[in-house]
C-alpha cells in the first residue's frame, strides 16, 4: 500500500485542477464549435482517477472506460495536448483526429478507451484480464462504466465469468446518480448497486467518490486481490457530474439547488481547504500552480489549433490493416 503523504495531496491537488480546468476549456471550444459532435464533462468526478492512479501500477495495469473519457488517459499519463488533438479532430490528436471525444485510446499507456456504446467496454475490460491470465502476466484491468450500465445484460454476463475464470480484474462503477437524464432510483431495482456484485460472491462495495484517499484506500485491496490471482472485486463509487450529460443536456431533471449542494461537497475545493489548514502550501503558492495550469492548457489548444486536420488517406491507413482494401468498391 502506498504511503498517503503531503506531496500526494498536492499532486492530487494540481492533477485534478488541470484536470476540471481542461473540461472547462474543452466545453469552450465546444461552444466556439472548435469541438464536434458529443462532448460529455468530467467536471466533479476528479477524485476517481486520482484514487485510482494511486493504488495502481501505471506502468503495467490498464484502464478501460465509456465515453466520458477525456480526463482517465490523462491521469494515465497521456500527453494532455494529444487529447485536445483528437478532440479538435486534428491528426496529432491520439487516434490522428478520428476517434474524437467518444473515443480517446493509447496502447503506449494502457488506455483501451473511450466506448461509446453504454455497458459496451466491459466484456472488453474482463476479455483483456483473461489474456493477462492467459499469458501469466501481473497486470490488473480497472473496468469503469456508469451506472446506466447496470440495466445490460452483458454486465451480468461478465460478472459471472469473471468469478468463475477469477480474471485479475477491478469493475468500477462511476455513479454519478443519472443514467443519461434518469435518475439511478427511477431505473433500477437495485438501487445500492454494490449488492449486485455480491449476487455473484464478488467482494463489493460503496466509496465515497468525492475523495481521492477514499479511493485509493478502497482499491488497494481489491487490485491486490486481482494481481494475486483471487479474482474481481467492484467498486461503486459515489460520484456527482457538475455539467450536463453532454453538452446537449438542457439538465431539466435536476434542480440548481441540487447541483450546489453537491458543489459544496468539490473534491478540489476540499483538497484545497485540507492543504491550506494543515499549513502543506501557502495561499499564494497554489494560486501560482492555478496560473501555471492556464498556461498549459493555453499551450495544449494552440497546439492542437495549429495541427493539421488528417488526410482521407490516413483514416484508411489507422483504420484498416490490410492496404488492399479489398471490401471497398473500387468502381
Amino acid at each position: 500500500m502506498k504511503t498517503i503523504t503531503k506531496n500526494t495531496y498536492l499532486k492530487w491537488f494540481e492533477d485534478m485542477s488541470f484536470w476540471r480546468k481542461f473540461e472547462d476549456k474543452c466545453r469552450s471550444l465546444y461552444l466556439q464549435q472548435k469541438i464536434r459532435g458529443f462532448l460529455h464533462l468530467y467536471n466533479g468526478q476528479e477524485a476517481i482517477p486520482a484514487g485510482i492512479t494511486h493504488a495502481i501500477d501505471i506502468s503495467i495495469d490498464r484502464i478501460i472506460s465509456a465515453y466520458r473519457c477525456h480526463i482517465l488517459p490523462i491521469s494515465m499519463g497521456v500527453d494532455p495536448k494529444k487529447i485536445m488533438a483528437e478532440l479538435l479532430g486534428k491528426e496529432t490528436g491520439t487516434s490522428c483526429g478520428i476517434g474524437g471525444s467518444m473515443h480517446i485510446f493509447s496502447k503506449k499507456y494502457r488506455f483501451y478507451g473511450g466506448h461509446g456504446i453504454v455497458g459496451g467496454q466491459i466484456p472488453l475490460g474482463a476479455g483483456i484480464a483473461f489474456a493477462d491470465k492467459y499469458f501469466n502476466r501481473k497486470s490488473v484491468t480497472i473496468t469503469l462504466m456508469g451506472d446506466g450500465a447496470f440495466g445490460q445484460g452483458v454486465l451480468h454476463e461478465t460478472f459471472n465469468m469473471a468469478m468463475i475464470w477469477k480474471l485479475p480484474v477491478v469493475f468500477v462503477c462511476e455513479n454519478n446518480q443519472y443514467a443519461m437524464g434518469t435518475s439511478i432510483h427511477r431505473n433500477n431495482q437495485i438501487q445500492e448497486l454494490y449488492k449486485i456484485g455480491l449476487l455473484y460472491g464478488m467482494p463489493s462495495s460503496t466509496v465515497n467518490g468525492m475523495n481521492p484517499e477514499d479511493i485509493a484506500k478502497s482499491m488497494y485491496p481489491a487490485v491486490y486481490r486481482a494481481r494475486n490471482g483471487k479474482g474481481p472485486s467492484f467498486l461503486d463509487i459515489q460520484t456527482y457530474r457538475y455539467r450536463g450529460h453532454s453538452m446537449s443536456d438542457a439538465e431539466s431533471y435536476r434542480s440548481k439547488d441540487e447541483i450546489n449542494l453537491y458543489k459544496k461537497q468539490d473534491p478540489i475545493l476540499k483538497l484545497k481547504t485540507l492543504i491550506l489548514n494543515n499549513q502543506w502550501e501557502t495561499l499564494n503558492n497554489l494560486t501560482f500552480i492555478e496560473n501555471k495550469i492556464k498556461k498549459k492548457i493555453e499551450y495544449c489548444v494552440e497546439y492542437a489549433e495549429k495541427s493539421n486536420f488528417p488526410s482521407l488517406k490516413k483514416m484508411y491507413d489507422v483504420v484498416y490493416k490490410d492496404t488492399n482494401y479489398p471490401f471497398i468498391d473500387k468502381e
